[in-house]
Protein backbone atom coordinates (compact mmCIF):
# COMPACT_ATOMS: atom_id res chain seq x y z
CA UNK A 1 0.00 0.00 0.00
CA UNK A 2 1.37 3.53 -1.28
CA UNK A 3 2.23 6.27 1.64
CA UNK A 4 -0.44 8.33 -0.07
CA UNK A 5 -3.52 5.40 0.45
CA UNK A 6 -2.32 4.63 3.93
CA UNK A 7 -2.73 8.39 5.15
CA UNK A 8 -5.88 8.55 3.51
CA UNK A 9 -7.03 5.91 5.68
CA UNK A 10 -6.01 7.30 8.74
CA UNK A 11 -7.40 10.38 7.91
CA UNK A 12 -10.88 8.74 7.05
CA UNK A 13 -10.59 6.78 10.54
CA UNK A 14 -9.58 9.87 12.34
CA UNK A 15 -12.88 11.50 11.06
CA UNK A 16 -14.88 8.06 12.21
CA UNK A 17 -13.61 8.53 15.54
CA UNK A 18 -14.00 12.55 16.40
CA UNK A 19 -18.07 11.43 15.14
CA UNK A 20 -20.36 12.29 18.30
CA UNK A 21 -21.45 8.76 19.61
CA UNK A 22 -25.23 7.71 18.41
CA UNK A 23 -27.46 5.31 19.91
CA UNK A 24 -27.73 3.39 22.80
CA UNK A 25 -23.43 4.27 23.34
CA UNK A 26 -24.41 7.86 23.76
CA UNK A 27 -26.79 7.93 26.20
CA UNK A 28 -25.42 5.46 28.32
CA UNK A 29 -24.65 8.15 31.33
CA UNK A 30 -23.55 6.45 34.41
CA UNK A 31 -26.54 5.58 37.03
CA UNK A 32 -26.68 5.54 40.75
CA UNK A 33 -29.47 4.32 42.13
CA UNK A 34 -30.52 3.47 45.91
CA UNK A 35 -32.25 0.26 46.30
CA UNK A 36 -34.85 -0.70 49.62
CA UNK A 37 -34.96 -3.73 50.58
CA UNK A 38 -37.77 -5.88 52.23
CA UNK A 39 -35.17 -8.33 53.91
CA UNK A 40 -31.82 -7.97 55.52
CA UNK A 41 -28.23 -9.11 53.45
CA UNK A 42 -27.53 -10.97 56.15
CA UNK A 43 -30.15 -13.59 55.35
CA UNK A 44 -29.54 -16.22 53.04
CA UNK A 45 -31.80 -15.58 49.33
CA UNK A 46 -33.92 -13.04 51.01
CA UNK A 47 -31.09 -10.45 51.44
CA UNK A 48 -28.36 -12.26 49.42
CA UNK A 49 -29.67 -12.24 45.95
CA UNK A 50 -30.45 -8.65 46.11
CA UNK A 51 -26.69 -7.92 47.36
CA UNK A 52 -25.69 -10.33 44.68
CA UNK A 53 -27.58 -8.16 42.27
CA UNK A 54 -25.82 -5.08 43.53
CA UNK A 55 -22.57 -6.39 42.64
CA UNK A 56 -23.18 -8.00 39.50
CA UNK A 57 -24.87 -4.87 37.95
CA UNK A 58 -21.35 -3.49 38.61
CA UNK A 59 -19.20 -5.91 36.87
CA UNK A 60 -21.37 -6.40 33.83
CA UNK A 61 -22.06 -2.62 33.31
CA UNK A 62 -18.57 -1.77 34.22
CA UNK A 63 -19.38 0.57 36.70
CA UNK A 64 -21.89 2.63 34.46
CA UNK A 65 -24.45 1.24 36.44
CA UNK A 66 -24.44 1.27 40.05
CA UNK A 67 -27.47 -0.07 42.27
CA UNK A 68 -27.04 0.34 45.91
CA UNK A 69 -28.35 -2.22 48.21
CA UNK A 70 -30.27 -0.62 51.36
CA UNK A 71 -31.07 -2.30 54.63
CA UNK A 72 -34.22 -2.42 55.34
CA UNK A 73 -35.69 0.95 57.47
CA UNK A 74 -32.64 2.45 56.00
CA UNK A 75 -34.28 4.63 53.56
CA UNK A 76 -38.24 3.88 54.18
CA UNK A 77 -39.83 0.93 56.79
CA UNK A 78 -40.31 -2.60 54.49
CA UNK A 79 -44.04 -3.06 53.70
CA UNK A 80 -43.85 0.27 52.54
CA UNK A 81 -41.42 0.37 49.28
CA UNK A 82 -43.67 0.05 47.52
CA UNK A 83 -45.25 3.22 47.43
CA UNK A 84 -41.76 4.49 47.71
CA UNK A 85 -40.79 3.14 44.19
CA UNK A 86 -44.33 4.25 42.61
CA UNK A 87 -43.94 7.34 43.91
CA UNK A 88 -40.11 7.88 42.73
CA UNK A 89 -38.67 8.47 46.82
CA UNK A 90 -36.66 5.76 45.95
CA UNK A 91 -35.31 4.25 42.88
CA UNK A 92 -35.59 0.65 43.08
CA UNK A 93 -36.39 -2.14 45.72
CA UNK A 94 -35.79 -5.39 45.92
CA UNK A 95 -38.72 -7.50 47.42
CA UNK A 96 -41.34 -10.03 46.26
CA UNK A 97 -44.53 -9.58 44.60
CA UNK A 98 -46.86 -11.10 47.16
CA UNK A 99 -45.88 -8.55 49.47
CA UNK A 100 -48.33 -5.99 47.99
CA UNK A 101 -51.47 -8.60 47.80
CA UNK A 102 -53.53 -6.26 50.11
CA UNK A 103 -52.94 -3.15 47.68
CA UNK A 104 -52.69 -5.08 44.30
CA UNK A 105 -54.48 -8.51 44.64
CA UNK A 106 -53.43 -9.57 41.23
CA UNK A 107 -49.66 -9.92 42.11
CA UNK A 108 -49.99 -12.87 44.55
CA UNK A 109 -50.37 -14.80 40.94
CA UNK A 110 -46.58 -13.31 40.57
CA UNK A 111 -45.37 -14.15 43.80
CA UNK A 112 -46.07 -17.66 44.89
CA UNK A 113 -49.30 -19.97 44.47
CA UNK A 114 -50.33 -22.68 47.05
CA UNK A 115 -50.12 -25.95 45.50
CA UNK A 116 -48.53 -24.42 43.06
CA UNK A 117 -46.03 -24.43 40.11
CA UNK A 118 -42.22 -25.83 41.22
CA UNK A 119 -39.71 -23.27 39.32
CA UNK A 120 -39.58 -25.07 35.91
CA UNK A 121 -43.20 -24.71 35.31
CA UNK A 122 -43.54 -21.19 37.03
CA UNK A 123 -40.84 -19.62 34.83
CA UNK A 124 -42.54 -21.65 31.49
CA UNK A 125 -45.84 -19.87 32.58
CA UNK A 126 -44.35 -16.14 33.34
CA UNK A 127 -42.00 -15.68 30.39
CA UNK A 128 -43.30 -17.83 27.15
CA UNK A 129 -47.27 -18.43 28.70
CA UNK A 130 -48.58 -14.78 29.02
CA UNK A 131 -47.82 -14.10 32.49
CA UNK A 132 -45.05 -11.64 31.63
CA UNK A 133 -47.07 -9.11 29.81
CA UNK A 134 -49.86 -8.95 32.41
CA UNK A 135 -47.39 -8.94 35.37
CA UNK A 136 -46.00 -5.91 33.23
CA UNK A 137 -49.26 -3.99 32.73
CA UNK A 138 -50.17 -4.34 36.31
CA UNK A 139 -47.26 -2.61 37.70
CA UNK A 140 -47.38 0.04 34.94
CA UNK A 141 -50.75 1.18 36.60
CA UNK A 142 -49.17 2.06 39.53
CA UNK A 143 -45.42 3.74 37.61
CA UNK A 144 -43.52 0.87 38.33
CA UNK A 145 -41.66 -1.35 35.56
CA UNK A 146 -40.49 -4.51 37.48
CA UNK A 147 -38.13 -7.53 36.34
CA UNK A 148 -38.09 -10.88 37.96
CA UNK A 149 -34.99 -11.06 39.92
CA UNK A 150 -34.67 -14.47 41.88
CA UNK A 151 -36.80 -17.49 42.80
CA UNK A 152 -36.73 -19.08 46.21
CA UNK A 153 -36.97 -22.76 46.63
CA UNK A 154 -40.07 -24.62 47.97
CA UNK A 155 -40.67 -23.81 52.14
CA UNK A 156 -41.84 -25.09 54.98
CA UNK A 157 -44.45 -24.49 56.17
CA UNK A 158 -45.20 -24.19 60.42
CA UNK A 159 -43.13 -23.68 62.78
CA UNK A 160 -44.91 -24.03 66.61
CA UNK A 161 -44.47 -24.60 70.16
CA UNK A 162 -45.86 -27.87 70.56
CA UNK A 163 -47.17 -30.52 67.86
CA UNK A 164 -50.06 -29.89 65.61
CA UNK A 165 -52.03 -33.24 64.98
CA UNK A 166 -54.28 -31.97 62.44
CA UNK A 167 -54.68 -28.78 60.65
CA UNK A 168 -57.88 -28.48 62.44
CA UNK A 169 -56.04 -27.95 65.30
CA UNK A 170 -55.05 -24.68 64.17
CA UNK A 171 -58.49 -23.22 65.05
CA UNK A 172 -57.91 -19.55 66.94
CA UNK A 173 -54.53 -19.71 66.21
CA UNK A 174 -52.20 -16.13 65.38
CA UNK A 175 -50.09 -17.29 62.73
CA UNK A 176 -47.53 -15.09 60.86
CA UNK A 177 -47.82 -16.18 57.35
CA UNK A 178 -48.02 -14.94 53.61
CA UNK A 179 -49.69 -14.54 50.81
CA UNK A 180 -52.70 -17.01 49.62
CA UNK A 181 -51.88 -19.67 51.95
CA UNK A 182 -52.82 -17.26 54.71
CA UNK A 183 -55.94 -16.30 53.53
CA UNK A 184 -56.88 -20.41 52.73
CA UNK A 185 -55.94 -20.41 56.89
CA UNK A 186 -58.86 -18.68 57.28
CA UNK A 187 -60.98 -21.21 56.48
CA UNK A 188 -59.20 -23.16 59.37
CA UNK A 189 -59.83 -20.37 61.94
CA UNK A 190 -56.76 -18.76 61.60
CA UNK A 191 -55.61 -15.29 62.28
CA UNK A 192 -52.94 -14.92 59.81
CA UNK A 193 -51.26 -11.92 59.06
CA UNK A 194 -47.63 -10.71 57.23
CA UNK A 195 -44.84 -9.08 59.15
CA UNK A 196 -41.36 -7.79 58.17
CA UNK A 197 -38.52 -10.30 58.70
CA UNK A 198 -37.07 -8.11 61.75
CA UNK A 199 -40.65 -8.48 63.31
CA UNK A 200 -41.11 -12.05 63.22
CA UNK A 201 -38.84 -13.27 66.00
CA UNK A 202 -39.89 -10.93 68.81
CA UNK A 203 -43.57 -11.77 67.84
CA UNK A 204 -42.57 -15.10 68.56
CA UNK A 205 -40.91 -14.96 71.63
CA UNK A 206 -43.44 -12.56 72.84
CA UNK A 207 -46.43 -15.18 72.48
CA UNK A 208 -48.17 -12.42 69.60
CA UNK A 209 -48.34 -15.34 67.39
CA UNK A 210 -48.62 -18.95 68.18
CA UNK A 211 -46.34 -19.82 65.08
CA UNK A 212 -45.78 -18.88 61.79
CA UNK A 213 -44.26 -20.14 58.20
CA UNK A 214 -41.08 -17.67 57.51
CA UNK A 215 -39.04 -19.00 54.34
CA UNK A 216 -36.88 -22.37 53.99
CA UNK A 217 -34.73 -24.23 56.57
CA UNK A 218 -31.57 -22.58 55.51
CA UNK A 219 -33.21 -19.22 56.16
CA UNK A 220 -35.33 -19.77 59.28
CA UNK A 221 -31.99 -21.42 61.10
CA UNK A 222 -30.44 -18.22 60.52
CA UNK A 223 -33.79 -16.26 61.91
CA UNK A 224 -33.36 -18.39 65.44
CA UNK A 225 -37.03 -19.78 65.55
CA UNK A 226 -35.56 -22.76 66.62
CA UNK A 227 -34.72 -21.12 70.06
CA UNK A 228 -38.45 -20.99 70.85
CA UNK A 229 -40.70 -23.68 68.49
CA UNK A 230 -39.38 -27.34 68.04
CA UNK A 231 -41.89 -28.32 65.51
CA UNK A 232 -41.72 -27.83 61.86
CA UNK A 233 -43.95 -28.50 59.25
CA UNK A 234 -43.83 -30.27 55.55
CA UNK A 235 -44.44 -29.26 52.41
CA UNK A 236 -44.54 -25.99 52.28
CA UNK A 237 -48.01 -26.42 50.60
CA UNK A 238 -48.32 -22.48 50.21
CA UNK A 239 -44.94 -21.83 48.61
CA UNK A 240 -43.68 -24.40 46.04
CA UNK A 241 -41.51 -21.75 44.73
CA UNK A 242 -41.58 -18.11 44.87
CA UNK A 243 -40.42 -15.03 42.78
CA UNK A 244 -38.59 -11.82 44.04
CA UNK A 245 -38.53 -9.32 41.89
CA UNK A 246 -36.49 -5.52 41.28
CA UNK A 247 -38.81 -3.02 41.09
CA UNK A 248 -37.71 -0.08 39.31
CA UNK A 249 -39.48 3.64 38.98
CA UNK A 250 -41.21 3.44 35.38
CA UNK A 251 -40.08 6.97 34.81
CA UNK A 252 -36.09 6.54 35.46
CA UNK A 253 -36.29 3.00 33.85
CA UNK A 254 -37.56 4.72 30.92
CA UNK A 255 -34.61 7.19 30.75
CA UNK A 256 -32.20 4.14 30.58
CA UNK A 257 -30.21 3.50 27.16
CA UNK A 258 -31.70 -0.30 25.65
CA UNK A 259 -28.22 -1.06 26.52
CA UNK A 260 -28.60 -0.61 30.27
CA UNK A 261 -32.39 -2.02 30.26
CA UNK A 262 -30.45 -5.29 28.75
CA UNK A 263 -27.91 -5.21 31.48
CA UNK A 264 -30.41 -5.26 34.31
CA UNK A 265 -32.39 -7.78 32.70
CA UNK A 266 -29.46 -10.59 32.03
CA UNK A 267 -28.66 -9.75 35.39
CA UNK A 268 -31.89 -10.59 36.69
CA UNK A 269 -32.18 -13.49 34.67
CA UNK A 270 -28.55 -14.55 36.21
CA UNK A 271 -30.14 -13.82 39.70
CA UNK A 272 -33.48 -16.50 39.10
CA UNK A 273 -30.64 -18.94 37.97
CA UNK A 274 -28.70 -18.59 41.13
CA UNK A 275 -31.51 -18.58 43.67
CA UNK A 276 -33.15 -21.86 42.37
CA UNK A 277 -29.16 -23.67 42.43
CA UNK A 278 -28.52 -21.72 45.80
CA UNK A 279 -32.31 -23.03 46.89
CA UNK A 280 -32.00 -26.42 46.58
CA UNK A 281 -28.15 -26.90 47.56
CA UNK A 282 -28.52 -25.27 50.70
CA UNK A 283 -31.68 -26.74 52.81
CA UNK A 284 -29.98 -30.57 53.84
CA UNK A 285 -27.49 -29.11 55.55
CA UNK A 286 -29.76 -26.97 57.23
CA UNK A 287 -32.12 -29.44 57.95
CA UNK A 288 -29.30 -31.46 59.69
CA UNK A 289 -28.64 -28.78 62.09
CA UNK A 290 -32.16 -28.13 63.18
CA UNK A 291 -32.49 -31.17 63.83
CA UNK A 292 -29.44 -31.58 66.13
CA UNK A 293 -30.66 -28.47 67.56
CA UNK A 294 -33.72 -30.53 68.85
CA UNK A 295 -36.32 -29.31 66.25
CA UNK A 296 -38.62 -32.18 65.25
CA UNK A 297 -39.41 -32.22 61.25
CA UNK A 298 -42.87 -33.09 60.60
CA UNK A 299 -44.88 -33.95 57.98
CA UNK A 300 -48.60 -32.87 56.76
CA UNK A 301 -51.01 -36.06 56.39
CA UNK A 302 -52.74 -36.60 53.16
CA UNK A 303 -55.75 -35.58 54.48
CA UNK A 304 -54.49 -32.27 56.03
CA UNK A 305 -53.76 -31.49 52.13
CA UNK A 306 -56.65 -32.26 50.93
CA UNK A 307 -58.89 -29.56 53.32
CA UNK A 308 -55.46 -26.99 52.61
CA UNK A 309 -56.68 -27.84 48.65
CA UNK A 310 -59.95 -27.40 49.19
CA UNK A 311 -59.60 -24.22 51.08
CA UNK A 312 -57.40 -22.88 48.46
CA UNK A 313 -59.36 -23.46 45.85
CA UNK A 314 -62.33 -21.93 47.74
CA UNK A 315 -59.56 -18.59 48.32
CA UNK A 316 -58.81 -18.52 44.30
CA UNK A 317 -62.23 -18.27 43.46
CA UNK A 318 -62.85 -15.89 45.33
CA UNK A 319 -60.31 -13.48 44.12
CA UNK A 320 -61.12 -14.14 40.80
CA UNK A 321 -64.73 -13.18 41.52
CA UNK A 322 -63.34 -10.23 43.40
CA UNK A 323 -60.35 -8.49 41.38
CA UNK A 324 -60.46 -8.40 37.12
CA UNK A 325 -56.86 -8.35 37.18
CA UNK A 326 -56.51 -11.44 39.26
CA UNK A 327 -58.81 -13.18 37.11
CA UNK A 328 -56.96 -12.47 34.12
CA UNK A 329 -53.57 -13.45 35.82
CA UNK A 330 -55.23 -16.61 37.33
CA UNK A 331 -56.74 -17.76 34.46
CA UNK A 332 -53.61 -17.58 31.90
CA UNK A 333 -51.54 -19.28 34.49
CA UNK A 334 -54.32 -21.84 34.90
CA UNK A 335 -55.07 -22.24 30.97
CA UNK A 336 -50.91 -22.73 30.73
CA UNK A 337 -51.11 -25.27 33.74
CA UNK A 338 -53.94 -27.78 32.10
CA UNK A 339 -51.77 -28.18 28.80
CA UNK A 340 -48.44 -28.13 30.41
CA UNK A 341 -49.87 -31.60 32.26
CA UNK A 342 -49.29 -33.08 29.07
CA UNK A 343 -46.13 -32.92 28.59
CA UNK A 344 -44.96 -33.22 32.59
CA UNK A 345 -46.81 -36.22 32.34
CA UNK A 346 -45.19 -37.57 29.51
CA UNK A 347 -41.99 -35.60 29.79
CA UNK A 348 -40.97 -36.56 33.94
CA UNK A 349 -40.26 -39.35 35.84
CA UNK A 350 -42.94 -39.97 38.24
Amino acid sequence: MNLAKRLRQAALVMMVAALPMSGAAAADSTVKWKMAATFPSSLPQLGTLGKRLEDQIGKVSGGNIEIRFYEPNALVPPLEVFDAVAMGAVDAAFSTPGFWGGKVPALQVFAALPFGPAAPEYMAWFYFGGGKQIFDEIYAKYGIKSIMCGMLAPEGSGWFKKEILSVDDLNGMKLRFFGLGAKALGKFGVSAQLLAAPDVYPALDRGVIDGLEFVQPAIDLKMGFWQIAKFYYFPGWHQQSTFFDLMINKAKWDKLSPTQQAQIESVCGDNVRYGIAEGEAIQLPALKELQAKGVTIKKWSDEDLKKLRVAVDEVIAEQVAADPDFARAYASFSGFRKDYATWKDIGYLK
